[in-house]
């Protein structure tokens, strides 16, 4: 077996090497179940923590707050996550950031409050913030060939969107069968006064402790997984320069540093300003809304309170409306996933680092916006007079509303991908942790991801008959705004250096 101490850098394919990329896949893919987790378990959770009521004030305020805060605190301790990848090594810092998301995850599954939801999803957010920064740095030193480098970033990214239609699988498979699942409940010690938890068998809450996967065979692989070659020799040489925030805006980073913040904000905006808006939007469409008042009146010949209790006919209405946004939440994962394989196949096709992306930002200009401000009214109609409803994708059937949360997912998620190849591109070895931290946490999880609570709030004020019209045109708008604003800042993207940036 390889040594676990270094990788040589003439290597390509080693069982070390490979471990390595096995472990950053699972990252990745983990990654985005715990971001995309809140989207599917928010209604429920609400209800059951807040009682709030869907699109009420209370219900839009605490949306906003689970989208932003968690996202905030992730931007921040994932900034110093970056600036300890530098000094720290990159194995060490990415093995701890997966074991904190992966725990907090579980944690919250067992939220006796809304207050202790929040603080596990802030915790649960900084392990994932810091562990990208961390893989990815580690994958752009263990390969020294470019174009090898380039395949393995694209394709162990590409299991972000794994992680998206896992965690729909997961989460519909749940709603099914949670019933059948051990009772959540927590020993009396644990509760330090507080109510015992009543949603003992809700889907959400086993939702959220699924997270704790990632962690288990970490566990078992860390003693095998080697630190970056790159990294270890220059600090054992003394050429690893210590890392300096300042460094980011000097002459040669500057431009690099600004306009890389601002794009990955828009990225990230369109995502949740938009596209993580879905499983709320999703209750609005008229199949649903069909069957959710067919299973309450079902329910109401056998016992007619249920007429006129509006939390029982939530009950009701809960596992349906969950159960399609799972199906919708694979779909824009599914594009999601063939997006991130594009960009992986494209990125050593197309030298122009701004030609690749604007083959996502052009498109995905024209059909997100579309998508969203259409997304109700056009949910009965098929895409042409044939009848493709024969034709699924999933449990949902080919229309014109599922094909383009498909093309949604494809153009946006598949953006995400070209950060984690274009950023180690540009920042020397000393100064990538940092680097790639700042654009990704400031501006991708602080400012990116606050456009969820700019939707959710504007969503309040929107034209529209119901709560999901209002957040579908809301998104939209936020949606047009974003893109038009990343490539109109792509014109100043600066090209990457053919070799390893200069310490």
């Amino acid at each position: 077996m390889t040594s676990a101490s270094s990788v040589p850098a003439e290597s390509r394919w080693t069982f070390v090497a490979f471990l390595i990329c096995f472990i950053a896949a699972i990252g990745f893919a983990f990654d985005i179940y715990e971001l995309l987790v809140l989207p599917l378990i928010v209604r429920p959770a609400l209800s059951e923590l807040v009682g709030a009521e869907p699109g009420s004030p209370l219900f839009q305020m605490w949306v906003g707050r689970l989208f932003f805060i968690p996202a905030f605190a992730g931007g921040f301790f994932g900034l110093l996550g970056g600036y300890l990848t530098d000094r720290l090594g990159r194995r060490r810092v990415l093995t701890w950031s997966i074991l904190i998301y992966a725990g907090s995850a579980f944690l919250a599954g067992l939220s006796t409050s809304i207050w202790m939801l929040l603080f596990f999803r802030c915790t649960t957010f900084i392990g994932v913030c810091v562990e990208f920064v961390a893989a990815v740095a580690w994958l752009a030193e263990l390969f020294p060939d470019p174009r090898t480098k380039e395949r393995v970033l694209g394709y162990t990214q590409a299991f972000s969107s794994v992680g998206g239609l896992l965690v729909a699988v997961v989460n519909g498979w749940l709603v099914q069968h949670a019933a059948q699942l051990p009772a959540i409940q927590l020993p009396d010690w644990m509760l330090l006064g507080g109510e015992p938890i009543a949603g003992a068998h809700a889907p959400w809450r086993y939702t959220l402790m699924s997270g704790l996967v990632p962690a288990l065979p970490l566990i078992v692989i860390r003693p095998f997984l080697p630190e970056s070659p790159l990294w270890q020799q220059k600090r054992a040489a003394g050429l690893l320069k210590r890392p300096r925030f300042s460094e980011l805006f000097a002459p040669e980073l500057r431009r690099t540093t600004v306009v890389t913040t601002i794009m990955f904000a828009c990225s990230y905006g369109a995502a949740f300003g938009a596209i993580q808006h879905i499983p709320q939007i999703v209750p609005g469409l008229s199949g649903v809304r069909a069957n959710v008042d067919r299973a309450v009146s079902i329910a109401a010949r056998e016992k007619p309170e249920v007429a006129s209790d509006r939390q029982q006919q939530r009950k009701i209405a809960a596992p349906i409306e969950q159960k399609v946004a799972s199906e919708y939440t694979k779909m824009q994962e599914l594009g999601g996933l063939v997006g991130r394989f594009l960009l992986a196949m494209l990125t050593v096709m197309i030298v122009s680092r701004r030609s690749l992306l604007r083959c996502f930002q052009l498109p995905g200009l024209l059909i997100v916006p579309l998508v969203f401000w259409l997304f109700l009214s056009l949910d009965n109609q098929e895409l042409t007079t044939i009848d493709l409803t024969a034709l699924r994708l999933g449990e949902l059937p080919v229309t014109t509303v599922t094909l383009g949360v498909f093309l949604a997912g494809l153009f946006t998620v598949g953006q995400f991908s070209f950060w984690g190849n274009y950023l180690p591109r540009v920042y020397p070895v000393h100064l990538r942790g940092t680097g790639e931290s700042f654009a990704a946490n400031i501006g991708g999880r602080m400012i990116g991801t606050s456009f969820a609570w700019v939707t959710a709030t504007l969503a309040t004020y929107m034209v529209g008959d119901s709560p999901p019209e209002k957040l579908a045109h809301t998104a939209a708008l936020v949606a047009l705004f974003v893109y038009a604003l990343g490539i109109v800042m792509s014109a100043f993207l600066p090209e990457p250096p053919a070799g390893e940036p200069a310490d």
